[in-house]
């Protein structure tokens, strides 16, 4: 993502301004280390980009920057649940509108915070009380730390991703390593499945890794990425092929070809089995890619 070009609405540091994407507002990190982009729509990385690599992020050309929409591509944050546990899917997190806290520098990166709060929004979907931090540290690699705080006086239940679109060279050229063999299969009806110790894809693929190493490898005939997960108790893969990416208006139909998610995932077939957060504890969940 060509970060430069867009119109700064202000500037905040020698390396933080806002700057405008369409109709969403979005911090800009031009630093010597990296440079980022993170929509305040949805908490959204758009961009990571260290120096002398391609950017690390995958994004849809056909990606609408609407407050009304959730973001095809980047990292979304899937928040208060993951999946079609609930509605919306993938909770609210990711269409709704985070504040920027917090911003730091230094000669190795930039932190950036960003918060979302309980709202009679929020409310109208999961009538619970919480204060979400997302915290992004862009340098040599890219770390995003999700933490959602009970405020309520009664516990609640949550499940989560940082549901990371990574770019590839060419998908039908990537190998995935690390994500163990066991899996739910998303295409066969959350059929469980067992596989190989390297993935390769030439279909589509949704799956939910139950028992993943700490870190994923995704390399292609160019570079390797690695994903180093916390806070999770699984990885989804997907890509959703030709037929998915067509059938998506915001996707370009060959985007399939150089993209795949690789996500830090707490994952639940229901609220009710989801983790349990009491009452001044948290929820944390985070993804480290580095190339």
């Amino acid at each position: 993502m060509n970060l430069t070009h867009l119109p700064t609405i202000s500037v905040l540091s020698d390396c933080v301004t806002i700057a405008q994407l369409d109709d969403v507002k979005v911090v800009r990190v031009l630093h010597e280390k990296a440079e980022a982009a993170i929509s305040l729509h949805g908490g959204h990385v758009l961009s990571f980009t260290p120096k002398g690599q391609d950017d690390l992020i995958w994004m849809s050309k056909d990606a609408i920057f609407n407050p009304d929409k959730a973001i095809r591509g980047g990292v979304p944050v899937c928040w208060p649940w993951f999946g079609r546990i609930a509605n919306p899917a993938h909770g609210f997190a990711r269409n709704s509108t985070w504040t920027l806290v917090e911003h730091r520098e230094n000669e190795n990166g930039v932190m950036v915070v960003l918060g979302l709060e309980t709202s009679e929004e929020t409310k109208a979907i999961w009538p619970c009380e919480f204060e979400a931090r997302l915290t992004v540290e862009i340098g040599d690699q890219l770390t995003i730390t999700l933490n959602a705080k009970n405020t309520d006086n009664k516990a609640w239940n949550c499940s989560g991703a940082l549901h990371s679109y990574l770019n590839v060279a060419d998908i039908n050229t990537t190998t995935i390593t690390g994500m163990g063999s066991s899996y739910i299969d998303g295409l066969l009806e959350g059929k469980v499945c067992s596989g190989g110790d390297t993935l390769s894809i030439d279909a589509a693929v949704d799956r939910v890794y139950t028992q993943p190493q700490e870190t994923i490898t995704v390399s292609d005939t160019q570079r390797s990425l690695s994903v180093t997960n916390a806070g999770h108790n699984a990885a989804v893969i997907w890509n959703p092929w030709i037929e998915g990416a067509e059938s998506m208006g915001d996707m370009n139909n060959d985007g399939y070809q150089t993209m795949v998610c690789v996500e830090s995932t707490y994952h639940a077939t229901s609220l009710d089995v989801a983790k349990v957060i009491q009452p001044n504890e948290s929820f944390t969940l985070s993804t480290t890619i580095t190339a």
